[in-house]
Formats: C-alpha cells, structure tokens, sequence
C-alpha cells in the first residue's frame, strides 16, 4: 500500500493553474498526525527542491522564493489531503512534483529533503503552450 499519492497534474499554458492533491492515511495527514507535509519538485536534469511545506495544524506555512505569491499550500486533516494551488503557472514550474511527510520534531520551515521520511510517486507538471 503506497501511503502518499499524489495527483492533479497535467499540460497547461502559461498562466494557467492547476491544483495538485496529496492523498495519504490518517498516519501522515490527520489532526492527530502531528507530520508536516511538504511539496517538492524536480525540473527535467536537475535536482528535486523545496516548493512548499505546511505545519501538521495547517495554520502555518512556507514557501521557496520562486513560487511566493503563486502557490498556495493547504491542508484538510478531516480529508487527510494536502493540495498545492498553483496560479499564473510559468514553463519553469514544469516538474514532477512530490508529496511528502516530515519527520516528527522537524520545523516546517527547514527545507531540507533529508527531513522528509515518506514520499509519494510524483505526478507530473508541464507549462507550455
């Protein structure tokens, strides 16, 4: 059983949006879960990076300099999903991007991959016209 699955992506002109869903069990994504979950990405022949993160209440989040002000990361623990709205869509966004759950006693705000224990399969992102 894959715990996180992601979904939502798809092709879409720039300046388009598109709305991702992160899907996992009340482990990872409920109001007793305490994780913080996060949305990374990797571009075709790069690195994957930090997009977004949101605490484990949904009150609090963070966001790479990139996306600030065009994404928005939320949360619905009654749901057990996280999505990631993504507006005003540029052909650098195209990625595949990740869902995942940080490890317990991490901060929202570090942005390091390595904090991060469970990890979806990806659903890809492409901007173009």
């Amino acid at each position: 059983q894959v715990p996180i699955v992601e979904s939502g992506g798809g092709l879409v002109q720039p300046g388009g949006s598109l709305r991702l869903s992160c899907a996992a069990s009340e482990r990872f994504i409920s109001k007793n879960s305490k994780k913080n979950m996060g949305w990374f990405r990797q571009a075709p022949g790069k690195e994957r990076r930090f997009v977004a993160a949101v605490d484990w209440s949904g009150n609090s989040t963070f966001y790479t300099e990139s996306v600030t002000g065009r994404f928005t990361i939320s949360r619905d623990n009654a749901k057990n999903t996280v999505y990631l709205q993504m507006d005003s869509l540029k052909p650098e966004d195209t990625a595949v991007y990740y869902c995942a759950a940080q490890r317990l006693g991490s901060r929202y705000y570090q942005t390091n991959e390595d904090l991060y224990d469970y990890w979806g399969q990806g659903t890809r992102v492409t901007v173009s016209t």
